[in-house]
């Protein structure tokens, strides 16, 4: 029997208010994470999954705002009993919620000059972070900065320690970043897109040092790209959302293999793959939504070759139609293979 999940997101809503109408951001999405997953969310720019994870780590700001839904977190915070028990963070006082936010989710963001602050050094920053939220003397927050440092690939940690972000290279920098997360050992780690800044040897390291620390530190992973590659070398499962609504989420090796939604199935036809000429590749036609006041239908209807009179008259929800596999769509994918030889034809 598998335990409960650390993190259960339920029918999450995210819009903002904007002077031109409401952009309906993040509609409808659902997914829990266990101990030990890596959820890849993957899509294009604008699909909503960025802010879906700045929604669950209370990072949604004025105009934005959460809509409906639950985001429910299994801990011990705030217990009166001292057991753990699921909190909604959805009702939780903004000024209550720097007790989760660094202590139980560290945030790994894009780009590390703009999540370090040039004005101080590496050790200022990280040594705030352990002394806020672990209650230590600043001594044992020194000496721990500077074991995560080394265990992060900084050398010579102790001298690194003083320098200051423009002194390190973005590879560096980024390191520095993914050690302050780890520095109060989160039960969950939230990464958006946290190689995309970087060249491709350096992004490869990255990758490889983020999946050591995971397993090392048991924590789980919310893992944001618009990569499949990327997603593919380090999720277990899936989710994959477009103009705002998932699309379809099931295990990594499953999306891949069967997927069952037409704009998953369009996204991984977009691939380069040495089997097939570039010529073969098959774009996506048309344009991504505009979110503003968008219609209630399927955000894919105007791109979708499969879509039928029932497309145009209702959104689909997200429905299981395997194990672990659910897909929004009224007309799934069921044979991915004839389908491939339909479109080469």
């Amino acid at each position: 029997m598998q335990e409960r999940p650390i993190l259960s997101v339920k029918n999450l809503s995210t819009h903002f208010n904007m002077a031109e109408g409401v952009v309906k951001a993040v509609q409808d999405v659902s997914f829990d994470l266990h101990r030990d997953d890596v959820l890849g969310i993957v899509g294009e720019t604008g699909s909503g999954k960025s802010v879906t994870v700045k929604s669950v780590a209370g990072m949604t700001d004025s105009p934005g705002f959460i809509a409906g839904g639950e985001i429910l977190f299994f801990t011990d915070e705030f217990s009166k009993t001292g057991e753990k028990e699921y909190i909604d963070l959805v009702k939780l006082p903004k000024e209550s919620f720097s007790k989760v936010r660094g202590k139980h989710i560290g945030m790994i963001f894009q780009d590390p000059m703009t999540s370090l602050d040039p004005m101080y050094t590496i050790g200022n920053q990280m040594i705030e972070t352990i002394v806020h939220h672990k209650k230590v003397t600043e001594e044992e927050a020194r000496e721990r900065s500077i074991r995560l440092l080394e265990q992060v690939g900084i050398p010579k940690p102790s001298e690194r320690i003083n320098d200051y972000p423009f002194q390190l290279s973005g590879g560096q920098r980024q390191r520095v970043v993914i050690a302050i997360a780890l520095s109060c050992d989160p039960e969950i780690l939230v990464a958006d897109e946290p190689s995309t800044a970087l060249d491709v040897t350096v992004q490869a390291q990255i990758l490889e040092l983020m999946k050591d620390l995971q397993e090392q530190f048991n924590s789980s992973m919310i893992f944001i790209t618009h990569d499949l590659a990327v997603i593919a070398e380090i999720a277990t499962k899936i989710s994959v959302m477009y103009g705002s609504y998932q699309m379809e989420m099931a295990d990594s090796m499953e999306i891949f293999e069967n997927p069952m939604n037409p704009y998953t199935f369009a996204l991984l036809e977009c691939i380069p793959r040495l089997d097939i000429k570039q010529d073969q590749l098959l774009p996506i036609p048309g344009q991504p939504p505009i979110m503003l006041n968008p219609p209630n239908l399927c955000p894919f209807l105007p791109r979708c070759s499969r879509a039928t009179d029932r497309c145009y008259k209702e959104l689909p929800r997200l429905e299981q139609l395997k194990d672990n596999h659910f897909v929004r769509c009224w007309n799934p994918i069921t044979n991915r293979v004839l389908l491939v030889k339909e479109a080469q034809e």
